[in-house]
């Protein structure tokens, strides 16, 4: 006899079933498999698809909401890994394998938005959070430079690795974290008054509160994946409710009430690499896992990635 599938919910604390956290698709859909390694979803209001990127293959990928359909987004990608949208709806990419974050225009260009420090060009960034006044914040551990399966292997100019932020008016690259095993994803609360960090390296999630400049505090540990051996973070997400979901890897996905406690967890049959939101009620969670990208439709709403809250999706996507 066939054994049988684990549950896709797992509640450690009521509230993940008071929250409605459980109460949405019984399964994950499956909507493409074939990856060597998925990362960076991102849903585009606009044309109804998500964006992905398929890390050693060098390509972004794209699925279409309205036909199932998947086709090659871009090829070659600078080995891409994190992507998100600005105010404008903007494609906004970490360049793993060119060491850059760009931003891909409404007409197709790409402009370098950032790809030196102080002179030093950058490891390899990772993942990226857009504020509401347009500043980027990206995460720049070393994994596209350790080896040449996601990027190509090199030595760190910089010797460290940290969180940046690009100036909107300026272009200035400025350091406003450090002091990590290998930063990871990052995202904004819903007041944009503090930016959550996962330190893959060190096993935790950290928060640190935004100043009036957009410096940023010396944090504090949020949670830590010692709560689960499994558990290792990559990128963050929030729902509506304030909540926080992580991608823990081998762990699926975590979910976080606002005071730090691990309520539950989505059981994902590939270790999970990112998470977001999406669909016209942005209640659709996209997960890229291993070689997979999966959704599940949930009762729970998910907060934008560039405007945390309520807000609408950017205007360009109406």
């Amino acid at each position: 006899m066939a054994s049988e599938r684990p549950a896709l919910y797992e509640m450690f604390d009521d509230r993940f079933r008071t929250g409605r956290c459980m109460n949405g698709d019984a399964d994950l859909e499956v909507l493409y498999t074939g990856c060597r390694w998925a990362e960076g979803p991102v849903y585009l209001p606009a044309w109804r698809q998500v964006i992905w990127s398929d890390i050693p293959n060098d390509r972004m990928l794209r699925w279409d909401e309205a036909t199932g359909a998947v086709g090659v987004f871009r090829s070659p990608a600078g080995h891409a890994n994190g992507n998100t949208l600005d105010r404008e709806g903007r494609l906004i990419s970490c360049e793993q394998g060119n060491r850059r974050v760009t931003r891909t225009e409404h007409d197709g260009t790409v402009t370098v938005l950032a790809d030196r420090w102080q002179g030093r060009r950058l490891n390899s960034p990772n993942d990226a959070a857009v504020r509401s006044d347009g500043s980027v914040y990206f995460s720049d551990p070393d994994f596209g430079i350790t080896s040449d399966y996601e990027g190509h292997r090199a030595d760190s100019e910089i010797g460290a690795r940290n969180v940046y932020r690009v100036d909107p008016d300026s272009g200035e690259v400025r350091l406003v974290a450090d002091c990590f095993g290998a930063p990871n994803g990052l995202v904004f609360s819903a007041d944009e008054r503090q930016l959550f960090v996962s330190d893959t390296g060190a096993g935790c999630i950290r928060v640190f509160d935004v100043r009036d400049d957009g410096s940023l505090s010396e944090g504090q540990i949020f949670a830590k994946a010692q709560d689960r051996e499994s558990a290792r973070f990559d990128n963050l997400r929030f729902d509506d409710e304030g909540r926080l979901w992580a991608a823990a890897m081998d762990d699926g996905v975590h979910c976080y009430d606002p005071d730090g406690t691990l309520i539950g967890r989505l059981v994902v049959p590939e270790a999970v690499s990112n998470i977001a939101w999406g669909g016209a009620k942005r209640n659709r969670l996209f997960i890229t896992a291993e070689t997979s990208l999966y959704s599940v439709v949930m009762a729970v709403t998910g907060t934008h990635p560039t405007g945390p809250g309520r807000r609408p999706w950017p205007a360009s996507g109406r």
